[in-house]
């Protein structure tokens, strides 16, 4: 009997359990079950052992520490003699110098992070901007002096270049592909502490935090709680992989050292940036031509949107691409060569990865209906072209051209700085100087890049004493009329 009895009240449970489960199907919103059967299959699949495994980053940090290097700057301050302290609430300027900024040469230090093995290093701008010189020094401590290839404070990167071969370089990941959550790794220099990897997680994308002072700045930052203090600028953001995803850039602090977040600019946005560099010399950066809203509650119930999503467009420019290619005013972007946006800071990372004159497939919403736009970019002058003028020679002077030098060829020299005569020309020819000659010096002062021997020589109208080595070893002193 006591059997019997235990196996009825048994059943009487179950059957009550499945009733309450079936009334709780039947009263429950789809999208609340939807979200349970979701977490029922995440820690069906999560083993004991995958939740209790601490990651591993051992791998990532021996292939990315390599490609990472420091980067120290000289600059000269021009004015009085009076020091000036500047506001800097997001510490963004900390890696760059002390707050109290004296008279006369200054230093700074930052981070940077090979992209090529023939030595192309992105960094931000804010650390090497306003720099007389710029040292680059490589995780195996050898040290270059870099030539600037292009720089945009909109976006806050700039490209560097130094004269070495085989170097470690660094694999692209897909910022795009990245996800809140997920691991990360910044590799940097703060404090002048080379080679430091610390660790954390992706705490939000496509973050703007009104902080770039360009024209026209663009803002979609990864937020990351990875440990990033002064120096941290301009290395890199890289995933469990090794794969970087972004350049560190800014850290939000009251005292100017870590406090929790850091900002990174996506890789995809430097992807394109690096290569404007190389191909022009500056970003060509295209623009849709309208202005632009987040959607939030209270505008939604302001313009009778469906939907609290996509980027508003709350003017059209007249002659703009976007009015070309019939954009108008109140219409909701949604997607932006079919990947969704739903923040300012997202449609113009996505508008601002393309250049004039490239065509963007636009989704939007007019009202309840969809609309699809082929838009054509303009660039800033209205144009649908590239600014092919933006990309000069910046090696050639006069009829002459000059190359940079790699450690090598400097230590065959037995000079430890100098820049090589490949094409002689104009004053130089005029003077005696002939191909392969080593500039060192001009007015003893010392030259490291092709850039250096232009700002000394360029628009001059005395003479200029120019010191160096011959091929054969043999030092030179020329005096170079630099009269036209």
């Amino acid at each position: 009997m006591d059997i019997k009895r235990g196996l009825s009240l048994l059943a009487i449970a179950s059957l009550g359990g499945l009733v309450a489960l079936g009334i709780n199907r039947i009263t429950s919103p789809e999208r609340s079950n939807t979200f349970e059967e979701k977490q029922k299959a995440w820690f069906t699949g999560m083993s004991a052992g995958k939740m209790t495994d601490m990651p591993d980053f051992v791998g990532a940090s021996a292939m990315v520490t390599p490609t990472v290097v420091h980067i120290k700057t000289t600059a000269t301050s021009k004015g009085g003699g009076n020091q000036f302290e500047f506001n800097d609430p997001f510490g963004f300027f900390g890696d760059k110098a002390p707050y109290q900024m004296p008279q006369g040469p200054h230093e700074g230090s930052g981070s940077g992070v090979i992209l090529t093995n023939d030595g192309y290093i992105v960094t931000n701008n804010h650390v090497i901007d306003g720099a007389d010189k710029i040292e680059v020094i490589l995780n195996d401590k050898r040290s270059y002096v870099a030539e600037l290839v292009g720089k945009d404070n909109n976006v806050d990167l700039a490209l560097i270049k130094i004269e070495e071969k085989g170097l470690p370089f660094i694999q692209f990941g897909n910022s795009d592909d990245t996800k809140v959550g997920e691991w990360v790794l910044a590799v940097g220099n703060p404090f002048n502490l080379t080679s430091t990897v610390t660790a954390g997680i992706v705490s939000a994308k496509g973050r703007n935090i009104r902080l770039l002072e360009g024209d026209a700045p663009i803002e979609a930052f990864i937020q990351t709680d990875a440990a990033v203090n002064p120096g941290n600028s301009g290395g890199a953001l890289v995933n469990r992989a090794g794969q970087l995803i972004g350049i560190n850039t800014a850290i939000a602090s009251s005292t100017g050292s870590y406090a929790g977040y850091a900002f990174a600019v996506p890789v995809e946005l430097v992807k394109k940036v690096v290569q404007d560099f190389k191909d022009f010399g500056e970003v060509q950066r295209g623009f849709l031509g309208i202005q632009i809203r987040d959607v939030d509650s209270k505008l939604a119930d302001e313009k009778g949107l469906k939907e609290i999503s996509g980027v508003f467009v709350a003017e059209v420019n007249d002659g703009s691409a976007a009015e070309k290619a019939g954009v108008q005013k109140d219409d909701v972007i949604t997607k932006v060569n079919g990947l969704t946006v739903n923040s300012v800071s997202e449609l113009q990372e996505q508008v601002s990865r393309h250049r004039p004159g490239e065509t963007l497939k636009i989704s939007a919403m007019r009202g309840s209906t969809p609309k699809e736009f082929s838009v054509v970019l303009k660039g800033k002058n209205g144009k649908t072209t590239v600014e092919e003028t933006a990309k000069s020679d910046k090696s050639s002077l006069k009829g002459s051209e000059f190359v940079g030098m790699s450690r090598e060829e400097k230590l065959k020299a037995k000079v430890q700085n100098g820049v090589k005569v490949s094409k002689a020309g104009g004053a130089l020819a005029k003077a005696g100087i002939t191909t392969g000659f080593i500039i060192t010096q001009i007015d003893k002062k010392p030259v490291y890049t092709p850039q250096d021997v232009k700002k000394a020589m360029e628009d001059r109208k005395d003479v200029a004493l120019v010191s160096g080595v011959m091929p054969d070893g043999t030092k030179k002193h020329y005096a170079l009329s630099m009269e036209e």
